[in-house]
């Protein structure tokens, strides 16, 4: 009789649905519950039941839910490979909504650990960057290298102004991706690195926002400043961004385009 190797994760999502069925399902009124029951039932919830529970905790804020949310995660390491993992997301969302350090630590260490897959990983890393998790080199520059554009765009927001970990987000400017090579340069133009003015500048031509705005500040020349005030005299949605922009940039033009453009945008308003 031939030996048979088990998949372990071939039939995940067979295994996810015979859980679901363990037991019925309660009627459950998670904003009935103090604090403590509430992480009590979190710990001791069933899948149907775990998403309510972790929405209500993001809802509070409650940061001693922090530990009882990322075990909820690890319940469900190994799925996900090919879709989301409601549980796991609805509890990611709860940590980046509660923010602080332990759920910054948390998500790091879920990560670390390879607790998530396929779509999930990708909210993963968001939250991790929402919450400013410091993650490994060896797991940063495996994220900044992934086969997925969205999980290395969002792995680009958790980059710390650390020298061997700056030389990984240079080398993001010229990804093949727009989306990450967008990331990699607010990034950098945040952190004041020059090599982000390039990108900053086309950004600011092409496809203005209000985080290329605001990263276009500590890296801002002469060209940059005359761009503000051209996006503050012509886009009438990012002009509060781009006047708040040129009254903090330390540039001699700066101030005087951005009393020009003010001047421009009260006209406009008042016609």
């Amino acid at each position: 009789m031939p030996e048979l190797q088990l998949d372990l994760f071939s039939d995940a999502a067979a295994r996810l649905e015979g859980f679901m069925h363990e037991s019925p399902p309660t009627t459950l009124a998670p904003a009935e519950m103090n604090d403590e029951a509430l992480i009590a039932a979190i710990v001791q919830s069933r899948l149907a039941e775990s998403s309510q529970l972790a929405a209500e905790a993001a809802r509070r804020q409650l940061t001693a839910a922090v530990p009882a949310l990322a075990d909820l995660c690890l319940r469900f390491a190994g799925f996900g490979a090919d879709r989301l993992v409601p549980e796991q997301a609805t509890a990611l969302q709860a940590l980046a909504a509660i923010g602080g350090r332990e759920a910054a630590r948390a998500v790091a260490e879920m990560i670390e650990r390879a607790i998530f897959a396929g779509p999930t990983l990708q909210l993963a890393v968001n939250a991790a960057a929402r919450l400013r998790s410091s993650l490994r080199l060896d797991v940063l520059q495996s994220l900044l290298r992934h086969a997925e554009p969205s999980i290395r765009a969002q792995a680009c927001r958790c980059v710390r102004p650390l020298p061997n970990l700056i030389k990984l987000l240079i080398e993001c400017l010229n990804d093949v991706d727009k989306i990450v090579t967008r990331s990699a340069a607010c990034e950098l133009g945040t952190m004041g690195r020059a090599e982000a003015r390039p990108m900053i500048k086309s950004l600011l031509r092409h496809a203005p926002s209000r985080d290329v705005i605001e990263a276009a500040v500590s890296v801002a020349d002469d060209e940059c400043v005359v761009l503000l005030g051209r996006i503050a005299r012509t886009a009438p949605a990012l002009a509060d961004a781009a006047l708040e922009a040129l009254e903090s940039i330390d540039h001699p033009r700066a101030a005087a385009i951005a009393a020009a453009a003010r001047a421009h945008c009260q006209k406009e308003n008042a016609a």
